[in-house]
């Protein structure tokens, strides 16, 4: 038997938190991992406590307002626990937005593996300015 490497592990453990995403636009998971093993995942969705999203509340029209990001959860969920990010990478399903680039700078993340596009590339742009090792990993070698 063939052993999956640990870029592959730590993705598919992303890939499956984002099928607790109730987000209606897009099912996203994170997973901060320091020293290849896990510490944080999140998966994008209402703020806790709150209604998960569905059609009468949101608007698939317009841009998202509600949902807190996958990579802000995973985050958050460190920071509640206090668990340290410095030097930690992420796993995300889909690549940074702007928001999200500033918390993973701001948390220490060095590198962010990152499985889809984002439709905006200013996420990206501000990670590599930043000096934060990018890598778009590809879905056919994570299914």
């Amino acid at each position: 038997m063939e052993r999956i490497s640990r870029h592959h592990m730590l993705m598919q453990m992303a890939m499956t938190a984002s099928l607790r995403s109730t987000c209606q636009r897009k099912q996203v998971g994170a997973l901060l991992a320091i020293d290849g093993r896990p510490i944080s995942i999140g998966y994008g969705g209402a703020p806790s406590h709150f209604p998960h999203c569905d059609e009468s509340i949101c608007d698939l029209t317009k841009p998202c307002t509600r949902t807190v990001h996958a990579e802000a959860n995973a985050i958050a969920f460190a920071a509640r626990k206090g668990i340290a990010t410095e030097g930690s990478a992420l796993y995300c399903t889909l690549a940074p937005c702007l928001d999200c680039a500033k918390l993973l700078i701001n948390s220490g993340v060095l590198h962010v593996n990152y499985l889809e596009t984002y439709r905006n590339s200013d996420g990206i742009i501000l990670l590599a300015t930043a000096g934060i090792i990018v890598s778009k990993l590809q879905l056919a070698s994570y299914a």
